[in-house]
């Protein structure tokens, strides 16, 4: 049997994973996990972009509802077109949280993860930049800019850990697990890109934001 790539649209993680135990990992005890294999990679890139005729019509679905922001920066040169910018919203603080990734090159949304119940925006905001960390390491993608506007999440990144003061309760369980997943993979790993602030005030709000505060 030839080797098999997995794509993962709802779990603890989302996006494509090189075999079925990564794959298990994410999926294993998340509620309406939705999965699948593909027979190499090239498919698996293709289905999680949304570009396949996949047979699954919900999950069609929930990759075209994914938005694609439209991305402008002529005038500001120095930013880097082709970095990528991660952001997270948070319905209640503490509550329901989720973070993405957009590759500021074409406004494509390239990683999305959550609703995760009980969790802050600061988490969400780690999350998204070591989720953009990972992704790139994964992908032999040196050098490649991670822009953030959250200073909290930076100062974490340098610290190698979430100086969270959420009390752990069952609710925010799986968002704690992906924390110290988070943790454990800076403290094992080199970082090759570069992760920097998001100038607000000078380039707008930043493409990967949600729209909502607090």
């Amino acid at each position: 049997m030839g080797k098999k790539y997995y794509v993962v649209w709802a779990g603890h993680d989302t996006g494509v994973f090189d075999s079925w135990d990564e794959c298990q990992l994410v999926v294993n005890g998340f509620p309406g996990a939705k999965y699948r294999s593909f027979p190499n990679r090239e498919a698996a890139v293709a289905a999680y972009r949304g570009e396949s005729a996949a047979s699954d019509v919900d999950l069609l679905k929930a990759i075209a509802s994914r938005p694609v922001i439209s991305v402008n920066y002529e005038a500001f040169s120095e930013i880097d077109k082709n970095g990528i910018a991660v952001d997270a919203g948070c319905r209640k603080n503490p509550g329901p949280v989720e973070y993405r990734g957009v590759d500021l090159a074409t406004g494509q949304e390239i990683f999305h993860v959550g609703p995760l119940e009980g969790g802050t925006n600061n988490l969400g905001e780690f999350l998204a930049v070591v989720h953009a960390l990972a992704l790139l390491d994964k992908q032999g993608r040196e050098g490649v800019t991670i822009y953030s506007d959250s200073a909290t999440a930076m100062a974490w990144l340098r610290n190698r850990h979430a100086k969270t003061t959420l009390a752990p309760t069952p609710q925010n369980s799986n968002i704690r697990a992906l924390v110290a997943r988070a943790e454990s993979w800076l403290n094992t790993h080199v970082l090759r890109n570069h992760v920097t602030k998001w100038r607000t005030e000078e380039w707008g709000e930043i493409p990967a934001d949600f729209g909502r505060k607090g």
